[in-house]
């Protein structure tokens, strides 16, 4: 009895150093992958899902169309090689996922967030802030008529908190331009 007992115990911690020995201990999201599923936590109806290449492109946009969880599986085994990143554009911030293909397979890298410029007016002053702006330039220009009637460019500011005084004189359609090293947003109003 007690050899049966050795035997099974034997054959029991056998099974399970082999199964360890299997064990893939890789995350599943950093394994190369033909089809990539891609998560969102709340998003909301309205919101913009995109890929681009690293130069901005965008190989996909789509609209959110309902509130919630969004989970959706994409093949990007027929991109070219490169770095690309799936961006989920909300009201106030930019939620990027980047990933790399290679030879057909993709591998996600990183996660980041970037908050986009609140831009307000009230009056004729002109109110601009922006969130999370370290070592990155960001430059602003005012128009008027399509007209630029200021700009400046700010650096090394962990927050940007800007108020401008337009003139009350001048009544009309403004617009203003915020440019970083990657993006630009744009906001129309009118005085």
């Amino acid at each position: 009895m007690k050899t049966f007992k050795k035997i099974t115990l034997a054959a029991f911690m056998l099974g399970a150093l082999i199964s360890y020995a299997n064990e893939d201990k890789k995350p599943t999201t950093n394994r190369a992958k033909k089809t990539v599923k891609v998560e969102f936590n709340s998003v909301k109806k309205g919101q913009v899902l995109s890929i681009k290449d690293e130069q901005g492109f965008e190989v996909y946009n789509n609209k959110i169309k309902n509130s919630g969880n969004y989970s959706k599986t994409f093949d990007l085994s027929a991109l070219d090689d490169g770095i690309y990143s799936v961006e989920l554009n909300k009201k106030f911030e930019i939620n990027i996922k980047k990933f790399k293909v290679k030879n057909g397979l993709s591998t996600f890298l990183n996660n980041k967030k970037e908050f986009k410029p609140v831009i307000r007016t009230k009056n004729d002053l002109l109110y601009i802030s922006k969130m999370g702006f370290s070592q990155e330039s960001l430059e602003v220009t005012i128009y008027y008529k399509e007209k630029a009637i200021f700009s400046e460019t700010l650096k090394n500011k962990k927050y940007l908190k800007r108020i401008y005084k337009l003139s009350e004189n001048e009544v009309g359609n403004y617009k203003v331009i915020i440019n970083t090293k990657d993006r630009h947003f744009v906001k129309g109003f009118t005085l």
